[in-house]
């Protein structure tokens, strides 16, 4: 193993860190915003699926078109900034 590739794994462990804690963060800006009830909660817990749904089959074309590279440590880099993105979004209208 050489050392770019130690320090591509590392960088790929703290991006997956620093992607879980935001999730973390957003699931319970949800809650709180789903046990709140009434109109707002419905149309966040729509709005959930359907971002899902969404940013899932966005990846799916990427996957299909070449744009997720092979490489282990590369590919899973580049999903979780797929992901990263959609996440602050929500922290920021959440928050």
């Amino acid at each position: 193993m050489t050392k770019r590739d130690s320090d591509n794994m590392v960088a790929a462990g703290m991006e997956a860190w620093a992607l879980g804690f935001e999730a973390w963060t957003v699931m319970g800006l949800r809650m709180m915003r789903l046990a709140g009830g009434g109109a707002l909660a419905q149309s966040e817990s729509r709005r959930m699926v359907e971002e899902k749904l969404e940013a899932l089959g966005e990846l799916q074309m990427k996957m299909l078109t070449g744009g997720i590279s092979s490489d282990p440590v590369t590919g899973s880099r580049q999903m979780m900034r797929h992901f990263s993105g959609k996440v602050k979004a929500n922290r920021r209208r959440l928050g």
